[in-house]
């Protein structure tokens, strides 16, 4: 009996799988291994250096896409900084241009004014020197009237009468001159 449990023991060793079935397992593993490594093998490896191709290839245009995104926003920056440039001298420029347009326009008001001035100085002149006359011929009407009435006669010779006049108001105006004159160097 110990011969025939030893042998059942050996057939139903779970460890030990028979030959017939090890040598079929062999056989079918080789043919799955040598398929595996003509046909699917090839495949895969192809599909994984095109996969790795496309990685590396996609990671390079990335970095060429990155510096030439770096290389836009640094040519921006400048643009920008330029245009900031730009802007500031057209700023002071049209500052300039407006200092010197208000310059100008002072000058220019300046000038009207003074031309008022002189045309307002030269009418109240005209002014002036019409109403002595005026008042010189009023004034040597009324002289001559008043002394006809004193004399008792008419004194109707009108040149005499414009020289006496005349004469008389030049040395009035002449006395009022050099009063002036001396009130003015007193002042000083």
């Amino acid at each position: 009996m110990n011969a025939l449990t030893t042998l059942a023991e050996e057939t139903q060793n779970p460890l030990l799988p028979p030959i017939p079935e090890l040598v079929i397992g062999l056989i079918a593993f080789a043919i799955v291994f040598f398929f595996f490594a003509k046909k699917l093998l090839p495949n895969i490896n192809r599909v994984l250096d095109e996969r790795r191709a496309a990685i590396e290839g996609g990671m390079e245009e990335a970095e060429a896409r990155k510096a030439e995104a770096q290389q836009v926003l640094e040519d921006y920056r400048a643009q920008l900084a330029d245009a900031r440039h730009e802007a500031a001298r057209l700023r002071q420029e049209a500052q300039e241009q407006g200092a010197a347009l208000i310059a100008e326009m002072r000058a220019e008001g300046q000038r009207q004014r003074e031309e008022i001035i002189a045309a307002g100085h030269a009418q109240i002149e005209a002014d002036r020197k019409q109403a002595a006359q005026t008042l010189r011929q009023d004034v040597g009407k009324l002289a001559t009237d008043l002394a006809g009435k004193l004399v008792g006669e008419s004194l109707e010779d009108v040149a005499r009468q414009s020289r006496v006049i005349d004469r008389f108001l030049d040395e009035l105006e002449t006395k009022a001159d050099a009063a002036a004159e001396t009130k003015a160097e007193a002042g000083r």
